[in-house]
């Protein structure tokens, strides 16, 4: 560590959409409880927390590696916290339909189906298996980062023609210089 460093949590920065890392498949970790990947989840959490969202996943912050943190509370509620390493969806059940939005694709927010109940299967920061149940928003939340994880974009949850407006919307952004 540098001399002066300290170990207190920071802020990265969220990439956007148009990034290649944002549409790759993640690899899944192999090394845990180890100060790289305690630093990488405090990092993630403070930057979730910093944009206001409910869930970010490592490509998200430039790191192609299978790992999110989600809290639906939004930080009101510590033990809503959740952390999912190497997850999988071992099971989807019912249907819900409700407006997503994406850190990575700010000011968008659309209307997306997805199961109402999912059971998730993953790591925690020990390597230990953990299984989960997520019902309404947090199922929602479970399947739009799991996507992060396998290069999905909630986009791609959309009509083709939404998909092409909000595509469209964006290409005007990054010419005006408006998106980086």
């Amino acid at each position: 560590m540098l001399a002066g460093a300290s170990l207190e949590e920071m802020v990265r920065k969220i990439f956007k959409y148009g990034a290649a890392v944002l549409e790759q498949a993640c690899e899944p970790i192999t090394e845990f409880d180890t100060p790289e990947l305690h630093e990488l989840v405090a990092d993630m959490w403070e930057t979730m927390y910093s944009a206001k969202g409910i869930g970010l996943a490592a490509p998200q912050i430039g790191i192609s590696k299978q790992l999110s943190v989600i809290d639906v509370s939004a930080g009101e509620n510590e033990a809503d916290r959740v952390l999912i390493i190497n997850p999988e969806i071992t099971l989807r059940d019912g249907k819900q339909t409700g407006e997503e939005g994406c850190l990575s694709i700010p000011g968008f927010r659309e209307p997306v189906t997805r199961a109402n109940r999912v059971i998730v299967r993953a790591q925690n920061e020990k390597g230990e298996p953990i299984e989960l149940e997520g019902l309404e928003l947090l199922a929602r939340a479970f399947q739009h980062e799991i996507d992060h994880l396998h290069g999905i974009l909630f986009l791609s949850h959309l009509s083709p023609l939404k998909r092409d407006i909000i595509r469209r919307k964006i290409k005007k952004l990054q010419k005006a210089g408006e998106w980086d």
